[in-house]
């Protein structure tokens, strides 16, 4: 005879909370983040909770916290989230591709606006049944959605460990400055002098990359305005507010009123995509995989 699990046991929606537990600041937050309300997290939560027979979250920590015997189902629900997409991408396979949903991480403006566009074409040329969708996070979230099973592949900055990874763009950082400014003669520009302006500090992805280019250049910067929306600082720029530095590839061809400038020392980062398993990524996803791997042969180095 076929086991069943009887009718007591967890529901799905009751472990996609326990999913989102793992990564949240907070209980009502992690309940959120996959559409439920406060009151409805917490009956979750306790039902889980006595159907298992065991505490899921410390309540005694400082913090939201999993407790030992959470920390030990979680990867086992993970597996099973994980087991669910590829019943469903095996579904989708035996169609030949003809349907399915592949969900996709994106970091910002330097993937979405110049990495991902020729992904997304070609692959909806080959596999127009398929449903892309794509969700621009920041890089942190991008991960953490990888190791919840929310995404499947994630374009990030390399390098990540914990990921099979695919590297398919070099980024490099330039100097944003206004057309008739001091600076926009330069064929490059080194970073120290940069200091000696008014600064505009990008709040967007490649923020970490600037603050750890000026902490090795030993530069304090002038920062008058602090942006997360690149043609506000663009805007910025135009108008004589400042100059700022920012991810070449986030940047549009051009932009009246700004030049862009190469900095002295270059620094630069590697944009890969990302996923849990090159091996167990399903049809969809594994076919978006090789196109890229395909493309990513074909860019000169």
């Amino acid at each position: 005879m076929t086991p069943t699990l009887g009718p007591n046991a967890p529901t799905l929606r009751q472990l996609e909370l326990l999913l989102s537990l793992a990564g949240a600041d907070g209980i009502a937050s992690a309940g959120a983040k996959i559409g439920m309300t406060a009151s409805a997290t917490s009956h979750a939560l306790r039902a889980l909770e006595s159907t298992l027979g065991v505490m899921l979250i410390d309540r005694n920590a400082p913090q939201l916290e999993l407790s030992h015997a959470g920390q030990q189902i979680l990867p086992h629900v993970r597996d099973l989230f994980a087991a669910l997409q590829l019943i469903q991408a095996t579904a989708s396979a035996s169609e030949g591709l003809k349907s399915g949903v592949l969900k996709i991480g994106s970091f910002g403006l330097s993937s979405s606006l110049r990495l991902l566009p020729p992904l997304l074409r070609q692959f909806r040329q080959r596999y127009p049944g398929i449903d892309l969708r794509v969700f621009e996070k920041a890089d942190a979230d991008i991960e953490q959605d990888l190791i919840e099973r929310r995404l499947e592949i994630g374009v990030v900055t390399l390098p990540k460990p914990r990921f099979d990874t695919l590297a398919i763009a070099h980024d490099e950082l330039v100097a944003v400055v206004p057309a008739d400014h001091a600076l926009a003669a330069c064929d490059t520009i080194e970073v120290r002098r940069l200091a000696q302006f008014p600064f505009i500090l990008t709040h967007a992805g490649s923020q970490g990359l600037v603050a750890r280019m000026f902490s090795r250049a030993d530069v304090t910067l002038k920062v008058t305005h602090e942006l997360s929306q690149m043609l506000s600082i663009l805007d910025f720029v135009a108008r004589g507010e400042g100059i700022s530095v920012v991810a070449a590839l986030a940047l549009p061809a051009k932009y009246d009123g700004v030049v862009y400038k190469p900095l002295t020392p270059q620094t630069s980062r590697r944009v890969g995509l990302a996923c849990l398993n090159e091996g167990r990524l399903s049809p969809a996803a594994a076919a978006f995989w090789k196109l890229a791997k395909s493309l990513a042969r074909k860019r000169p180095a």
